[in-house]
Formats: structure tokens, C-alpha cells, sequence
């Protein structure tokens, strides 16, 4: 029975991105950075400067807090075991494609995130709230779609993300001689204990709310990533030599056409994109919930702040992981993938200490991107309810993600994954046609920020500016 729903998850999640989110991605990307005049490109420098901006409303998120909340579901276990398969998988190559699809996807985040800020809700205490399900409701007149992506979502981060996230970290103790060694009959008893840990662990900490989430990962989030991409930078350094063979395998393998269309499931284009996409969220609609509440002057700075986590989730973080398992001489293989191919690369270089420093992230990782993925979920939850679910509802539901979190850590490599792909691909097929009918509104609100800044301003928005006068509940 669980053989045959594995398979066909399987047969879904590589018609979903074979045919369908493969093209959509790149034409949705592609056709954003044309009309935003590459925007991810030029307004670079102005996302780094915007995320130093004050929040003045205690009650609400800053748009710095709200980053690190987006970063931390951006920047996962997917940033070391999703990159490890890909490689394995699809081989050098598959790097080069995660890069175009975080390039591209820049764009997309921009549009989505903005597009969250500009028809965010008020809550009663001044905050504001909001995400793919609103803008749905509120520009295209149908709850029912917006309810429809909601589920789609919480199904995702609570169930598919987190129940990844928990088996990835599992996975990285099998390196280890210990991990053979408890067994109960057949049952290794490693995955159940661990999964209990993290399980008891992350319930601890949701059921302090989600203000203790911002919190949490606004202190964690800069510390993992900053350690982690100056270990890659020694890793590089150590075995510079190796470089120049790297980076020539990941350009010259990134365009084997031949290998490409001859088995696209396997082929390098398919697994970065895949993984660039499970790892950067971008286009998905996952960020825009975080971007929603942030406390802005204009939407179109959450819009930049957005457009740069996917840089820093990828082009930085990702590419961290795919020095260090690359530069070492450690050759890709289907045999050995995920956190083991990492692990094993950075114990030619640092002995014992490489596999427990990549266990050390994944760990931080995991946890990040629990909490995160949770803060996503409870704001859908009060959009199908239609008010702020009860506290009771809300314990309910922190009960079944943390089971879920401990079930995650029990499946098999294959399925797994195929489950969180295909829930959020279904997540991409809804947002990317949505983002395109809106996006003009997006573009119009660039386009009165880039004019206030050439006029020495600090931007400040409304909405009559581009036409949308009474039809928001911040910018009137």
C-alpha cells in the first residue's frame, strides 16, 4: 500500500515539474525581470539599505524581523541535503540551474511579496497580516481560490516541509557508527528516538506564540548562515586548486542537452530547478505571509527586503553547500546523496569534526525552518476560519504538527520528498498565474518608489497613487 502511494507521488511530482512548473517558472521569472527592468539587479544595494530601517510600531513586525522570518523557512535542510541530491542526481551541472532559478526568481519574489504588502489586513491592535490568500480575495474577487491556496499551504509547511525537514536532520546521524547499532529487530530505533527529540522540542517553543517565533529566529538565522558560508570559504580555500575543475564541470554539465532530454527526471536542469525551488520559495507564495506583516513607509521595500533572502538563500547559502561538497574531490553519485555526500566531503578536510559541524546546521536548520513554516501556517489558518482561530483550535492544530514532525523522520528518502515537492508545486501552479494578473499593480508601485528616491525621498505610499484608491486598508 505505502509502496504504491509512493509511486505515485513519484509519477505526480515528475510530471509537475517536468512539463508544467518548469516552464512556468522560468516564463514567470523571466517575464517579471523584463517588466521590473531587472529589478533584483539594479535595486540590489536598495534591499540592503532598506532592511536597516526602524520599525516605529512595537505591536508589528519590522521589516528586518521580517526576513529573518522568511529566511528562516528559505534557508533549511534543503539548503544541505536538497543541494546534496540534486548533485548527486543530476550532477554538476544542476548548480548552474539553481542559480537561474534564484536570478529569475528574484523578480517573482519581488512582485509576490509586494503585492502581499500593499493589500495587507489591519488587526485590531494596529499590526497587519496577510499573504497570497488575501490578495487573491481582494483583487480577484474569489474567496474560494484564496481558501483553496490556504489549505494548499498549511498542507505544505505543517505536513510536506516539516516532515522533510525532521527526516533530513535523521539522516545526517547516519554517517555515524552509532546509527546501526539500536535496533529492535528489524526497527532502527535511531529515527524515533530523534524524532521524538525534535517533536518535543519544537512544541515547546510554538506553544509560546508566534512573537517568541520572530524572536527565536531572528537570533538563529544570522548566526547558522554567517557560520556556515565562512566554513564554506575555508573549505574553498583549503582546496583551491579544485576550483577551476568546479566551476568548469558546473557551466560545461549545466547545457549537456543530450543528457538533458534523454532522462530529464535525473537531468541537471531538472534537480536544480527543483531544488533551487524547494530551497528559495520563490513565486511559491510562502514569503509573502512573512512580508505582510512587516511595518513599511512603501510595499515595494518588503518587496526588495524579500527579492534579497532569495539571493541570500541561494546564491550564498546554496552555493556554500555546493563548494564544499564539490571543491573536496568527492565525485556525485546516486549512491551516495544527501547529508552523508556533504559529510563525507568535508571529512577530507576537517577528519571528524566535518560530519558533526554539517549535523550542528542541520540541526539549527531544521529548527529554523519548523518555526518558520508554523508562523506561515497559523495566519491561512485564520483565513479559512475567517477570524483569529480560537486557542484551542490553534492547540489542536500545534498538536498535529508536531506529530507530523515526528512521522516525517520515520519515511523513506523517495517519498518524503515527493510529497513535499508536489504540495508545493500545487502551491506554485495557484500563485504564478495569480502574481501575473496582479502584477502590473506591483509594477506601478515600483515604479512611485523609484520616482520618490530620484527626488532625494524617503518613499512613502498611497494607494490613490496608482489607482487603487479605498481598496487597501493601510495606504488610503
Amino acid at each position: 500500500m505505502l509502496d504504491a502511494f509512493s509511486g505515485l507521488i513519484g509519477a505526480i511530482s515528475n510530471l509537475m515539474y517536468s512539463y508544467i512548473l518548469i516552464i512556468m517558472l522560468l516564463a514567470v521569472g523571466l517575464y517579471f525581470t523584463f517588466r521590473s527592468k531587472f529589478a533584483q539587479f539594479r535595486l540590489l544595494g536598495e534591499s540592503i539599505h532598506v532592511i536597516g530601517e526602524k520599525n516605529d510600531n512595537d505591536n508589528s513586525v519590522s521589516a528586518f524581523e521580517a526576513l529573518m522570518v522568511s529566511t528562516a523557512s528559505r534557508v533549511g535542510t534543503g539548503n544541505i541535503v536538497g543541494v546534496a541530491n540534486a548533485i548527486a542526481i543530476g550532477g554538476y551541472g544542476a548548480v548552474f540551474w539553481m542559480w537561474v532559478i534564484a536570478l529569475v526568481g528574484g523578480a517573482s519574489a519581488f512582485v509576490e511579496s509586494t503585492l502581499a504588502q500593499i493589500y495587507k489586513k489591519k488587526a485590531p491592535d494596529g499590526s497587519s497580516y496577510g499573504g497570497p490568500s488575501y490578495y487573491i480575495e481582494a483583487a480577484l474577487h474569489s474567496r474560494f481560490l484564496g481558501v483553496i491556496f490556504a489549505g494548499a499551504l498549511i498542507a505544505t509547511y505543517a505536513g510536506g516541509f516539516n516532515m522533510l525537514a525532521s527526516f533530513n536532520l535523521v539522516t545526517s546521524l547516519s554517517s555515524y557508527s552509532f546509527y546501526d547499532q539500536f535496533m529492535m529487530g528489524t526497527t532502527n530505533l535511531v529515527p524515533i528516538v530523534c524524532g521524538a527529540l525534535l517533536a518535543i522540542l519544537v512544541g515547546v517553543c510554538i506553544f509560546g506564540g508566534g512573537k517568541r517565533i520572530v524572536k527565536v529566529t531572528g537570533v538563529l538565522v544570522p548566526v547558522m548562515g554567517v557560520l556556515y558560508i565562512l566554513m564554506a570559504l575555508v573549505v574553498m580555500v583549503i582546496n583551491i586548486g579544485n576550483l577551476p575543475m568546479v566551476l568548469g564541470n558546473i557551466f560545461s554539465e549545466a547545457f549537456n542537452f543530450r543528457a538533458i532530454f534523454g532522462g530529464f527526471a535525473g537531468s541537471a536542469m531538472m534537480q536544480g530547478i527543483k531544488r533551487g525551488l524547494y530551497s528559495n520559495e520563490a513565486g511559491v507564495g510562502s514569503a509573502p505571509n512573512a512580508a505582510a506583516a512587516a511595518n513599511v513607509s512603501h510595499p515595494v521595500k518588503q518587496g526588495l527586503v524579500q527579492m534579497l533572502s532569495v539571493f541570500i538563500d541561494t546564491i550564498l547559502i546554496c552555493t556554500a553547500t555546493a563548494m564544499m561538497a564539490l571543491c573536496t574531490g568527492i565525485a556525485p553519485s546516486e549512491e551516495l546523496t544527501g547529508a552523508p555526500f556533504v559529510q563525507a566531503s568535508l571529512a577530507t578536510t576537517f577528519g571528524d569534526i566535518g560530519p558533526y559541524f554539517i549535523t550542528f546546521a542541520l540541526l539549527l536548520f531544521a529548527f529554523t525552518t519548523l518555526l518558520g513554516n508554523l508562523f506561515y501556517c497559523e495566519g491561512c489558518m485564520n483565513y479559512i476560519a475567517g477570524h483569529t482561530v480560537s486557542k484551542s483550535g490553534k492547540n489542536i492544530f500545534n498538536v498535529i504538527a508536531i506529530l507530523l514532525v515526528f512521522v516525517g523522520a520515520q519515511l523513506s528518502f523517495g517519498l518524503v520528498w515527493d510529497i513535499a515537492d508536489v504540495l508545493m508545486g500545487i502551491m506554485a501552479i495557484i500563485n504564478l498565474p495569480v502574481i501575473v494578473i496582479l502584477g502590473s499593480t506591483a509594477l506601478k508601485a515600483l515604479d512611485d518608489y523609484v520616482a520618490q528616491r530620484k527626488a532625494g525621498k524617503n518613499p512613502t505610499f498611497k494607494a490613490s497613487s496608482i489607482g487603487l484608491s479605498g481598496k487597501t486598508d493601510f495606504w488610503n
